[in-house]
C-alpha cells in the first residue's frame, strides 16, 4: 500500500513538473514575441536561459527565426513575413525617427565604452550632414533635442545603452553645457539590433538595390533549398510568421501555392502556435487569426481603456454594422462602398453627445472628432480590421466580429467619471 501510495505520488509530481515546464516555455515564447530583444534586467531572461535550446529549437522548426542566447542578453532575430507592411514598428517612430535610430546607433559602434547624450547627439549630427543622406537635423530647438532623448531612451529600454549619471529631461529643456547625461554601451546588445541575413555595408555601390522596397527585401533575403521540401518549408515558415506577427492572415493576401498549402494546414499549423504560445485560434472562410485573450501580445490592444480605445470600439461597431446592413439575403454580400473620414468624424461629433463625458477634456473640443476619427482609422488599420481605399475607409472581414449593437458602458459602484475607469462591453 505505501508502495502504490509513493509511486501516485511521483506520478503526480512528475505530471506538476511537466506542466511547470510547459507553462514556463510558453512565458518564454510570448516574452520573445513581444520582445525580440531581451536584456538581463528583464523580469524573463534568466527562465529563457534556463529553456534556451528548447526554445531555439522550437523557433527554428516553426518560424525559421534564430534565437541566440548569451549571458549579456537574448536575441530573436524576427523578420517579418511582408517587409512592406508599413503598419508594424516601434510606437511613435516615423521614417525620420528610424533614420535618427539608426544613425544613434552607427556613432555607438564606433564610441568609447562609455558615451554622453551630449556627445552622442554631436557625433550624430556629423553623421546626418553626409550629402548623401539629404537628411536635415540640428539641436538648436527643443523639439529637436527631444526626438534625441526619444532614441535614447528606446535604446535605454532594449538595453543597448545603460544610464550611469544624469537627466535627459534637463537636456530637453535646458540644452547648456550643464545639461548632460552618462551612459554605459552595452556592445552585445548594440550588435543584435539589426536583424537582418546580411548588412547593409556588404554591397558595393554599383550592385546595391535601388529602391527602398528592393533593399529591405535584399536584407533579409535567406537561401531556400532548390527542392520542393525546401519551398514548402520556406512556404510555413513565412505562414507561421504572419499569424504569431499580424493580427489576422486573409486568404485573400496569398498566392495561389501558398493559398493551397494554408488550407490544407492551417488547422495544424494553427494548433502547433496555439500550444507554444498560448493564443487561441479562430478561423474563418476568410482566413485565420491567433487571438491572445490576455491581451498581452498585441501593440494595440482592442477593446481597452482610455478615449482613443473607446473612440476605435465605437468606429468598428459603426463599420461593422455597415458592413453587415449591406450584405444581399442570402445572394452574397453587395459591393462594399465603405465610409470617408469625414463621414467616421461626423459619427463621432454625433457620438461625443452621448459618450463624451467619459472622454479627455481635449476630446470634448470642437473640430476634435477630426483628429480622433484619424486615430481610430490608424489603429483599424494596423489592427487589420480596415484599410484606407481609394479615398474609402473599407471594412475588412474580422471587423464584422464587433457588429454586436450598440455599445454599453457600465461603471462599478464608485467608479470615477474617468475613461480609465470604465469597462466598455457589446450588448
Amino acid at each position: 500500500m505505501t508502495a502504490t501510495n509513493g509511486s501516485n505520488d511521483s506520478r503526480g509530481i512528475g505530471l506538476l513538473q511537466q506542466r511547470f515546464r510547459r507553462e514556463e516555455f510558453r512565458a518564454c515564447v510570448r516574452a520573445l514575441l513581444m520582445t525580440p530583444l531581451i536584456g538581463p534586467a528583464h523580469e524573463d531572461f534568466a527562465v529563457i536561459r534556463r529553456q534556451a535550446e528548447s526554445l531555439r529549437e522550437w523557433f527554428s522548426r516553426e518560424t525559421g527565426w534564430i534565437l541566440q542566447v548569451e549571458r549579456e542578453g537574448a536575441r530573436l532575430y524576427k523578420r517579418p513575413g511582408d517587409v512592406t507592411d508599413a503598419m508594424r514598428g516601434l510606437p511613435g517612430y516615423d521614417r525620420r525617427r528610424y533614420v535618427l535610430l539608426s544613425l544613434a546607433c552607427a556613432v555607438l559602434e564606433r564610441a568609447d565604452p562609455q558615451i554622453t547624450l551630449r556627445l552622442l547627439g554631436e557625433r550624430l549630427l556629423e553623421l546626418a550632414a553626409e550629402p548623401m543622406l539629404d537628411f536635415t537635423f540640428v539641436l538648436e530647438a527643443q523639439h529637436e533635442r527631444r526626438e534625441l532623448v526619444s532614441v535614447c531612451r528606446t535604446l535605454l529600454s532594449l538595453g543597448v545603452l545603460h544610464r550611469v549619471a544624469g537627466d535627459e529631461e534637463t537636456f530637453v529643456q535646458a540644452g547648456g553645457d550643464q545639461a548632460d547625461a552618462l551612459y554605459d554601451v552595452q556592445r552585445r546588445m548594440l550588435a543584435g539590433m539589426l536583424a537582418a541575413v546580411r548588412g547593409p555595408s556588404t554591397w558595393s555601390p554599383e550592385e546595391a538595390p535601388k529602391t527602398l522596397e528592393e533593399r529591405l527585401r535584399a536584407l533579409v533575403g535567406e537561401h531556400v533549398a532548390d527542392s520542393e521540401e525546401g519551398r514548402r518549408t520556406a512556404m510555413r515558415h513565412q505562414l507561421a510568421r504572419r499569424l504569431l506577427d499580424d493580427p489576422v492572415v486573409y486568404v485573400e493576401t496569398l498566392d495561389t501555392e501558398a493559398r493551397a498549402y494554408f488550407f490544407n494546414q492551417r488547422g495544424a499549423m494553427a494548433a502547433r502556435l496555439c500550444e507554444a504560445a498560448g493564443l487561441v485560434a479562430e478561423q474563418r472562410a476568410e482566413g485565420l487569426a491567433l487571438v491572445d485573450e490576455a491581451g498581452v501580445l498585441t501593440d494595440v490592444a482592442m477593446p481597452a481603456e482610455g478615449t482613443d480605445a473607446h473612440v476605435t470600439l465605437l468606429v468598428a461597431e459603426h463599420l461593422a454594422t455597415g458592413q453587415r446592413q449591406r450584405r444581399t439575403d442570402g445572394a452574397g454580400t453587395a459591393p462594399a462602398t465603405g465610409m470617408r473620414e469625414h463621414d467616421i468624424a461626423d459619427f463621432l461629433h454625433e457620438a461625443k453627445g452621448r459618450y463624451g463625458r467619459y472622454w479627455r477634456k481635449s476630446a470634448r473640443e470642437p473640430g476634435a472628432e477630426r483628429e480622433l476619427a484619424t486615430i481610430a482609422i490608424d489603429r483599424l488599420e494596423k489592427l487589420r480590421l480596415a484599410v484606407r481605399m481609394a479615398g474609402f475607409i473599407q471594412p475588412l472581414p474580422a471587423l464584422a466580429r464587433f457588429a454586436l449593437g450598440e455599445a454599453e458602458i457600465r461603471e462599478s459602484r464608485g467608479a470615477s467619471t474617468r475613461a480609465a475607469g470604465l469597462r466598455l462591453e457589446s450588448t
